[in-house]
């Protein structure tokens, strides 16, 4: 969200497609979704509690980053970055190499996204440990700049 609380951050996908990070215990606040058959059921819910722990703590909700990890068909796990561990709050770290890359689209190309990366990461010499995916703003925000962007990260 940003500082407004009205609307998503505009995304730059230059700044992180095809790009390499590493992070050393980079800090996240965990949440859960739930899920049916991969489709989010209370995402929503769930980012509005998290952003308001992150706010009551006074941390920061870095670059609007929040890694999505689907764990089965029936549950997500959220990974919001924030600048520092906040109160009540489950609070977790990621360390590693990540290979990046970003698509644009309606959320019924995943598997055509998902198929692309794999074989993105493979041409660069690398085999997936994880994979995450961020979805850079909410579906009204989305119309608003005209563009559904999704990165897609995977562990190396």
């Amino acid at each position: 969200m940003s500082e407004n609380k009205e609307c998503c951050p505009k995304f730059d996908p230059k700044l992180w497609d095809e790009k390499t990070i590493e992070w050393n215990d980079k800090q996240f606040i965990k949440g859960k979704v739930l899920t049916f058959m991969f489709m989010p059921l209370n995402f929503g819910s769930v980012m509005t509690k998290l952003t308001k722990l992150v706010d009551k703590g006074g941390a920061k909700f870095e670059d609007g980053l929040c890694l999505s990890d689907s764990k089965s068909m029936w549950s997500m796990d959220l990974y919001l970055a924030v600048d520092k561990e906040v109160a009540g709050a489950e609070n977790t770290t990621l360390s590693g190499k990540y290979i990046a890359k970003v698509y644009e689209g309606e959320f019924k190309d995943t598997g055509i996204w998902m198929k692309s990366f794999e074989k993105y990461v493979k041409e660069k010499g690398y085999k997936s440990k994880k994979t995450y995916m961020w979805y850079t703003t909410c579906p009204k925000c989305a119309i608003k700049y005209g563009h559904n962007y999704v990165v897609l990260f995977a562990e190396i």
